[in-house]
């Protein structure tokens, strides 16, 4: 089993359950990790060199992909998701969704994703559009950002990710610690980041995220 992981803050949660879950000794041992930005991993996902993973919400709805009702969501503001003000327009390479998502918005300039995206919105706020609070705005829904999709094992990833999304995750002071020197933030501003951040895809979530795609015009199969 091949499991698509993405090395950004808004995953560390689902990272420390994979690690600190009881799961069964044969799903431990036969597990592997594969990192990689959003973008790469679609492709991953897309030609079968991993299992599954969370990907970019606009390419989860190709028909070969089971997905779940997990991912990458925020209402209000994410504060990781921008579009540089009076900046030439430029998609993120490691982006799918937020490169899409700027479309939609119609917003132009440069698109930066990610902890990078963080650091620079905390530096100067002003100098950005937060994407996430822009769609709000507009259509008083959250946004998902990225889904748990799958192309093979999928009962046996169905329950690994069950009780995720109704477990406390508890972040261990060492481990903020290195992510706090790793990406020059503070644990502050970590874990007031992380309170953006939520994975269960309800209603609402599924409200907003068939919007959002019926809004693109990618005819994805």
């Amino acid at each position: 089993m091949v499991f698509g992981k993405i090395d950004y803050l808004n995953l560390l949660p689902l990272h420390i359950y994979l690690k600190k879950t009881a799961f069964p000794s044969y799903v431990k041992q036969t597990t592997e990790y594969k990192k990689g930005v959003p973008s790469k991993l679609n492709r991953h996902l897309y030609f079968r060199r991993i299992d599954a993973a969370i990907i970019s919400s606009i390419e989860s709805r190709r028909k070969k992909y089971k997905t779940l009702n997990v991912g990458i969501c925020a209402s209000k503001k994410v504060k990781s998701v921008l579009v540089k003000k009076h900046s030439q327009s430029k998609e993120d390479a490691s982006s799918a969704t937020s490169n899409a998502l700027a479309k939609v918005l119609k917003q132009k300039g440069e698109v930066i994703i990610g902890d990078k995206a963080l650091k620079l919105y905390l530096q100067n706020p002003k100098d950005y559009i937060d994407l996430c609070e822009l769609w709000y705005e507009k259509t008083k829904l959250p946004f998902v950002f990225a889904r748990f999709s799958c192309v093979k094992n999928f009962s046996i990833y169905k329950r690994m990710m069950k009780n995720f999304t109704k477990s406390k995750i508890f972040i261990p002071q060492y481990i903020l610690l290195d992510y706090s020197k790793s990406r020059n933030l503070s644990q502050k501003e970590i874990s007031a980041y992380l309170k953006l951040i939520y994975y269960k895809i309800g209603t609402k979530e599924q409200m907003a995220l068939k919007k959002f795609l019926a809004k693109t015009n990618s005819k994805i199969l």
